[in-house]
């Protein structure tokens, strides 16, 4: 039987709605407050030379892409499933340490960890995760109520585990997990269809701090990096990534 059954879906759009607006936000923060020095500290200099990247644009190019890339992932999955799955199974944000919803219906606590991608854990987090729940189960021993941890994907795929498996909680990945969060086997495509045009509003304000941003990493990079001559200084590139 699903956590919940019946849903808003204005609620759902408010939040998703909500949810953009974080996310562009912080990503837009991020990409403003860029600066070269600050990535290039982490970029590997030798492989965009055994690469024969020689133009600063190119390494300016490939730099920005990839901390589009790495940002977007990392900030999307911090501010968008968890408050959607809150409002579609009409929980409230738990206060336990590493479960994000908690939704108390039928003499049971559903403790909810919420997760971007099916692929997050790594035995020190998933050990970790089984001694959060392991907390946050004492709260349910002491109302007397049953106790159902559940890790949530909020997209992708993966074998739901069962309770007769040594794992003692739950995991349910894209369609199951809005499933059970819902009631609605096709929630996870209306979840799409929520979204309609709200993130065209965002497109014009990043690409202006796209657009700003590339073009103040390549004056930094040239300024910094680059001879009187325009060419790449590789060994002053070097020396600032790796020396003293």
């Amino acid at each position: 039987m699903p956590i919940n059954e019946t849903y808003n879906e204005q609620t759902i759009v408010e939040a998703i709605a909500t949810a953009l607006d974080n996310f562009y936000n912080n990503l837009i923060t991020k990409v403003d407050s860029l600066n070269v020095k600050t990535v290039m500290k982490r970029k590997n200099p030798y492989l965009f030379r055994a690469k024969a990247i020689n133009g600063a644009a190119q390494i300016v190019d490939a730099i920005l892409a990839a901390f589009i890339s790495s940002s977007e992932e990392t900030i999307f999955g911090n501010v968008f499933f968890e408050p959607i799955a809150t409002a579609a199974a009409q929980g409230q944000k738990a206060l336990a340490e590493g479960v994000d919803i908690m939704v108390e219906r039928d003499n049971t606590i559903y403790a909810i960890a919420v997760k971007s991608g099916t692929s997050v854990f790594n035995a020190d987090s998933r050990n970790k995760q089984e001694q959060n729940f392991v907390a946050a189960s004492k709260l349910a021993q002491q109302a007397k109520m049953r106790f159902v941890p559940i890790v949530g994907y909020g997209y992708g795929k993966k074998k739901a585990s069962s309770r007769g498996l040594p794992k003692f909680y739950i995991e349910l990945a894209g369609k199951d997990f809005w499933t059970e969060l819902t009631g609605d086997d096709e929630f996870y495509i209306k979840l799409i269809r929520f979204m309609d045009k709200l993130p065209e509003k965002y497109v014009e304000d990043f690409d202006t701090s796209y657009q700003k941003a590339s073009n103040r990493l390549l004056k930094e990079f040239t300024q910094e990096f680059c001879m009187d001559d325009g060419s790449i200084d590789w060994e002053k590139l070097v020396e600032f990534n790796s020396g003293d």
